[in-house]
């Protein structure tokens, strides 16, 4: 019996040791593939698919606008795009990189964003793109970052006061776009005629093709300042939140966009970036 107990009590420190030596190993390689694995930045530490892709990659690659005024506009003798939504893009690429300038650009429209996103071609959609709960089911949004609202751009001098003023008119859009669906549903009498930029459709109002175009408010303001012989009229008549959009799925890359958001208003590089474009305090 004493060399039975023995014998047990010996193969029990063993196993004991074996035990700890195997918790030890594992506690050390975790720690290794943290340190190894880390894809924290200025904004925090966050393990992410994409986060992980931009930094191996060595640059954010964004999806915006070529053809909107104020938010992202081409200019065709340089090739340089500008705007509002440019600009956080940058200050995302330095949250991330370090480097504000370790961005490249990809031109998307409303119809086309989401499908680039899907197949990988950008990491994030910075467009003036409105959360929707049905774009919810297709993309991940960030917190919001610009508040818009749908309005009527005009020639100056028309009889068009207001949506209720459509009735029979030729109202232009852009295909993909919120502004689409808003219009028919609160316009439904009106002659609702799709374009697949905003630019394009800028282009038929001015030729006399339409009575009205219709998107977001920011965007026709920009539309505006290029040919002033059309105004805005008729108020807002709908909420459009903007929001970033990433790939379904990644919600710590969310988190990170919206720990982003956060820092950038908390010291005030929003405000910065804001009333460079909009000449005004951003609205709280």
């Amino acid at each position: 019996m004493k060399k039975t107990w023995k014998k047990a009590l010996s193969l029990f420190l063993v196993s004991s040791v074996a035990a700890l030596t195997l918790v030890g190993c594992g506690s050390s390689s975790s720690d290794s593939s943290s340190k190894s694995g880390d894809t924290g930045s200025k904004t925090g530490t966050v393990s992410s698919a994409t986060l992980d892709a931009i930094k191996q990659r060595g640059k954010l690659v964004a999806g915006v606008k070529y053809d909107t005024n104020l938010f992202g506009l081409k200019d065709p003798a340089s090739g340089t795009v500008s705007g509002f939504d440019i600009d956080i893009a940058h200050a995302l690429a330095k949250d991330i990189l370090g480097d504000e300038n370790k961005v490249e650009f990809k031109e998307v429209t409303s119809k086309t964003r989401i499908p680039m996103l899907d197949k990988g071609d950008i990491d994030v959609i910075i467009a003036t793109m409105t959360i929707t709960e049905d774009r919810k089911k297709q993309v991940n949004f960030s917190d919001v970052y610009f508040k818009a609202g749908q309005s009527l751009l005009v020639k100056q001098g028309s009889d068009i006061k207001s949506i209720d003023d459509l009735k029979g008119k030729k109202v232009l859009a852009v295909k993909g776009s919120t502004s689409v669906t808003n219009i028919k549903q609160k316009a439904p009498d009106a002659q609702v005629l799709e374009f697949d930029t905003y630019a394009d459709a800028f282009t038929a109002l001015k030729a006399g093709k339409g009575d009205t175009l219709t998107t977001d408010n920011a965007i026709l303001m920009g539309m505006s300042q290029q040919d002033p012989s059309f105004v805005l009229t008729g108020g807002l008549f709908t909420d459009e939140p903007y929001g970033i959009a990433s790939k379904k799925g990644d919600d710590e890359f969310t988190k990170y966009l919206n720990t982003f958001l956060k820092k950038i208003n908390d010291n005030g590089d929003y405000a910065t970036i804001y009333k460079k474009w909009f000449k005004e305090d951003p609205k709280k």
